[in-house]
């Protein structure tokens, strides 16, 4: 990763030097025409950022409290989400989302993967100047946390893009020590009659965490007792302070296709051809140097333990997208992926036999349509394994109407069939227990939704869920973690809505979630409820050289069975025998915008100072404590 470093930091200042300008930006021919020293800026919205997905956005240089609510780590909204106590470490769910579009097993280690940048968390830009963007936030205790964005068009139609993401974080408590780092390169190219396009990115991950078991039994009870002395929360005892885990990552993401025919004043039909190539590696590791018997079962080895497991996916796809002004877009689509999963050991048993790995391919058709028809916009995805290892398939459909230009109403429907993640068929491990190979049903989700977005009245969404053959980690009757297979099916039902009131200089901002699991509670643990609230003062001073807001966010949920963390498999599990919660947590924040930089204070759990800190954000894991946090995003334009 260092090297990732040092060609991150060789290249800027070369680059900068070969920028094409683009239309509009100084040094074009119209800022040849202005007299001398004169420039033309280009508009924000030519600095475009554009997803996989296609939906194009563009550099937002503005302050807002959705932008102090994702001023974290993940760079998101963490509303639904519970953070553990030292950046860079894992994040309990206070709700859950069910993916509409699976189709293969995933790696496994998911607890682990909230801070893994997925294809979709890439983007790719268009920019008329070189643009940079730095985030800085300052962690816990020693450390702290860096994204650098540099993005050029050489000319027209080439852009690159390279970014550097990391953290060390030492934290309060024994033996929590974060350090992660997150490389990513991504290019997009046009030729000079636009038929043919590709973009592409590269990303490599190697993201570390110490591991401490949470809290000793005696320690639970002095965090619990709120005694003077553990105040001091590197004095508290942990279960262990001899273990490390890493997930490593690299990716190389390739999308292009050809235009064959394009619309033009005899015909509006186009028809292109397109290929999409994907290569993931994936690695996790577990060292202890110690074993620790009496929390995980009995070990083959004592000491200098490893646990690592890989997995190698090739992916491609070809499809065929004709559209037409009349009948819409229709695209067919075929797939192959190849996949080996595994270890490099047996584990030979008196009974049976646990094999080291997991190999084959699939084969899978599907189709994609979209239309406008009348007021409706209409979107439908799906796909089907039809040969190979797994079975699995996705439909999705969707529609959305505008009323008017601030009310929107979506509704859909998914369906979903594919096996539990490769975890959850093969594990080895040094620890007896966490060995296993399974035979289970493809999990089998549908849902459906619906959501109104209005800027006068609120915005709220629904979903209903329901799921056969959910899987999921518990306790056995040996009290050590396995995977399990729910016999019952799993139903969920999950309401949301948001509303935000403008006084002028003051603004009150409220989200709140209502979850019921109606059958299933005993394998699906969440709250009931979860609140947020921000009440603030916004103003301009200085002439509106600064532009600044500040006030208090208070956010809220009611008592649940939190899931427990394992740091062997790195996977959370479900216990039914204590609960937490019930607690606020209030945040207070000073932040200011001066030009293309915003400038974040953060008061994070003052209330801890009135009353302290007890909290839990999964079994044996303490929540956060009082924090002053600093930090900033810059844009820089040249």
């Amino acid at each position: 990763m260092k090297f990732y470093t040092l060609l991150f930091l060789f290249l800027i200042p070369l680059i900068g030097f070969s920028q094409t300008r683009l239309s509009g930006s100084p040094g074009s021919e119209k800022a040849d025409d202005a007299k001398a020293g004169d420039t033309i800026k280009p508009p924000i919205s030519a600095y475009k950022i554009i997803s996989v997905a296609n939906d194009t956005t563009f550099v937002d240089t503005t302050l807002t409290i959705e932008k102090d609510y994702k001023f974290n780590y993940r760079r998101k909204d963490n509303f639904e989400l519970l953070p553990f106590s030292n950046t860079g470490q894992t994040y309990n769910r206070l709700g859950a989302e069910f993916d509409a579009k699976k189709l293969y097993p995933e790696f496994g280690a998911q607890a682990r993967h909230y801070n893994f940048l997925e294809i979709e968390d890439i983007y790719y830009y268009h920019v008329p100047t070189p643009v940079t963007e730095a985030y800085f936030k300052t962690v816990p205790e020693q450390g702290q946390q860096l994204d650098v964005l540099f993005t050029i068009n050489t000319s027209e139609r080439l852009n690159f893009s390279v970014a550097y993401k990391g953290v060390r974080a030492l934290g309060r408590y024994q033996n929590a020590l974060t350090s992660t780092g997150i490389f990513r390169f991504g290019l997009t190219y046009k030729t000079l009659d636009r038929k043919y396009q590709l973009r592409t990115h590269f990303v490599s991950h190697d993201l570390m965490n110490q591991e401490n078991g949470g809290l000793s039994d005696l320690a639970v009870q002095q965090y619990i007792d709120k005694e003077e002395e553990f105040e001091d929360r590197s004095l508290l005892a942990m279960n262990f302070e001899n273990a490390e885990s890493t997930l490593y990552g690299k990716r190389f993401y390739l999308d292009h296709f050809y235009h064959l025919t394009r619309p033009d004043t005899l015909s509006s039909n186009a028809l292109k051809v397109g290929h999409i190539f994907n290569h993931d590696y994936k690695k996790f590791d577990f060292l202890q140097a110690n074993a620790v018997n009496d929390i995980f079962g009995p070990s083959f080895q004592r000491n200098n333990l490893r646990d690592r497991v890989r997995l190698t996916e090739f992916y491609n796809e070809a499809y065929v997208q004709w559209s037409n002004k009349t009948l819409g877009e229709l695209k067919a689509k075929a797939a192959v992926k190849n996949f080996e999963y595994g270890y490099k050991t047996f584990y030979i048993r008196e009974s049976d036999t646990i094999n080291n790995k997991l190999t084959g391919s699939n084969y899978a058709i599907g189709g994609e349509y979209r239309k406008k028809i009348g007021g409706f916009d209409v979107e439908a995805d799906a796909m089907l394994n039809l040969a190979g290892d797994f079975m699995g398939s996705y439909f999705s459909a969707h529609a959305g109407y505008s009323l008017d230009e601030e009310n929107r109403l979506e509704f859909g429907v998914n369906q979903n069939s594919h096996m539990p993640n490769y975890n959850f068929l093969l594990y080895q491990s040094n620890y007896i227990n966490y060995n296993w190979q399974n035979e289970f049903d493809n999990v089998n989700t549908q849902s459906i939704y619906g959501k109104l977005r209005s800027k006068k009245l609120l915005n709220i969404e629904g979903r209903l869920t329901q799921i056969q053959n959910y899987t999921y980690f518990t306790k056995g009757e040996d009290s050590l973690v396995k995977p399990f297979q729910a016999g019952d099916q799993v139903r969920y039902l999950k309401l949301k809505a948001s509303k935000d009131f403008d006084f002028g200089l003051f603004a009150i901002d409220n989200t709140i979630m209502y979850q019921n699991v109606l059958d299933g509670k005993s394998v699906l643990n969440l709250p009931e409820f979860v609140t947020r609230n921000s009440i603030y003062y916004k103003d301009e001073w200085f002439d509106k050289a600064l532009y600044l807001q500040t006030g208090f966010t208070f956010k809220y949920f009611t008592n649940y069975n939190m899931n427990a963390y394992d740091p062997v498999l790195a996977e959370f599990y479900v216990q039914n025998s204590a609960e937490f919660g019930n607690y606020p947590v209030v945040d207070f924040f000073f932040n200011g915008k001066v030009d293309q930089t915003r400038i974040f204070f953060k008061l994070e759990n003052v209330n801890s100072l009135l009353d302290t800190n007890n909290n839990f954000v999964a079994p044996r894991y303490p929540y956060r404590d009082f924090l002053l946090r600093f930090g900033v995003v810059w844009n820089f334009f040249l």
